[in-house]
């Protein structure tokens, strides 16, 4: 076995380069109903998400949720759900992925102090888990697996 990275490949594995950015977060670019945008990777996240304000950009139906999701901090964010969105991420496509829709500006304020990029979501545990994610830290690769 020459590298992690060969020994992926040959079982189906498919490799996106990933982008640090200043506040040490990686970023990657991600399609959502074919419409590309810039989203970090948070193992921590639960559930990806995407903001409200990218509604009408990236096609998104969303309706109503009851659900209140929670961060670092001390207060409930009101959600809202878009089901059944087509998401691309390198040579992986999967269809039928529900996103949580949150308000991501306080996220990126604190991301434009810092001089990062703006994000339109994250991509959370819930997709990494699906698609079998492995991080490469060291060589800032995620190896996805395509069903």
């Amino acid at each position: 076995m020459d590298s992690l990275g060969d020994f992926l490949f040959e079982n189906g594995y498919h490799r996106i380069k990933l982008k640090k950015n200043p506040t040490n977060h990686f970023e990657i670019v991600v399609q959502v109903n074919k419409v590309k945008g810039n989203f970090i990777l948070d193992t921590g996240a639960s559930n990806s998400c995407m903001g409200f304000d990218g509604q009408e950009t990236f096609h998104l139906n969303a309706e109503a949720s009851s659900h209140k999701a929670s961060g670092a901090g001390p207060t409930q964010i009101e959600t809202m759900i878009a089901k059944k969105n087509v998401l691309r991420i390198g040579k992986c496509r999967h269809e039928k992925i529900d996103l949580v829709l949150i308000d991501l500006s306080h996220i990126n304020t604190a991301l434009q102090s810092q001089n990062a990029n703006l994000i339109h979501g994250i991509i959370g545990a819930d997709i990494l888990h699906s698609w079998k994610a492995i991080i490469d830290y060291d060589k800032k690769y995620l190896y996805l697996k395509d069903k």
